[in-house]
């Protein structure tokens, strides 16, 4: 058995010994290596188009991480970039759902409690008392409910906030008011005190957080992005914080990265800024992950993380 690495910041050995120690009987080469030799799977993050595109050896695609838009989105430049009838494979958590819930719930206490204001104060030398929000006022919405946008849901729960989740097709998630589809986004969206998004980015879902969409919330809102930076208009994003429709915001994706140095963001203090390290990809967990499912595929048992193409995710 043959693994085929591809990671593009050219770091292969620790994952080179990971799986030579998860899946000792696969034998592991990078892409650049190994180009037109036959191999069963490819492990890849954000793969070159030449690396996939009329392939006919591989058994399955996996990726390196939850969201597969840097796999899918090589269809823009030609539409038979992926491998016919191959599986394109994400990771399910991997220990990103822990992560990601531990920023989003920071960045929703440092506003429930008002510490950007306070730390304002402190600037200012004020020593001044700021009126609390109400937690049963302070509606919590996340929008995607998947294997990360549940455990964000459950958590921010758990903390007493009146949770709401939004997803295309209909979820069930212990304390979370559900809504599904279109039709029900309104309704999801209105009053909310904080928006959460964790979409995957498809053709649907790219710049759906709009002027609009962010007019729905309640007044002096906030939002954080942890999906994919081309879900948000960006110039709707800062008018809606200078003129007051959000209170600020937390992102830590955007739609060039690194962020350009003469972004405006850089200069709106309501703005915080981190660089997409909101759940960071764990080598181990990851390795010990792709080995089971591949284990898995050559017994020929299902495996969960097959994405449907014609969805995005």
């Amino acid at each position: 058995m043959k693994l085929q690495l591809y990671v593009p910041d050219g770091r292969y050995a620790p994952w080179i010994e990971g799986f030579a120690e998860a899946l000792p009987e696969a034998q592991c080469v990078t892409w650049e290596e190994s180009q037109g030799q036959p191999v069963d799977y490819a492990v890849v993050w954000r793969p070159p188009l030449a690396m996939l595109k009329g392939r006919t050896d591989l058994r399955a695609v996996f990726n390196l991480g939850a969201g597969v838009d840097g796999i899918l989105r090589l269809r823009d430049d030609d539409p038979q970039a992926l491998p016919a009838g191959v599986p394109i494979v994400r990771l399910d958590d991997a220990g990103m759902a822990a992560q990601m819930a531990e920023y989003v719930t920071a960045a929703v206490l440092r506003y429930f409690r008002r510490l950007d204001d306070y730390a304002g104060q402190q600037q200012a030398g004020t020593w001044k008392f700021l009126k609390p929000y109400r937690r049963g006022d302070f509606t919590i919405g996340v929008m995607g409910v998947g294997t990360l946008g549940s455990h964000i849901a459950r958590t921010l729960a758990s903390f007493g906030f009146p949770v709401r989740g939004w997803s295309r097709s209909p979820k069930d998630v212990e304390g979370v008011q559900g809504y599904a589809g279109a039709q029900r986004q309104d309704a999801f969206l209105d009053g909310l005190r904080v928006l959460v998004n964790v979409l995957p980015l498809t053709d649907e879902t790219e710049n759906i957080i709009d002027a609009r969409l962010l007019g729905k919330l309640a007044k002096g809102a906030y939002l954080i992005n942890v999906a994919r930076g081309p879900h948000v208009v960006e110039q709707d994003l800062l008018e809606a914080v200078q003129q007051g429709q959000l209170a600020g915001a937390t992102l830590d994706v955007f739609r060039t990265e690194p962020l350009p140095a003469e972004h405006a963001f850089w200069r709106e203090p309501r703005i915080t800024i981190t660089p997409h390290i909101s759940a960071l990809t764990l080598r181990e967990d990851s390795i010990a992950q792709i080995a089971g499912k591949i284990r898995a595929l050559q017994q020929g048992q299902p495996i969960a993380g097959v994405v449907d193409i014609a969805r995005g995710y």
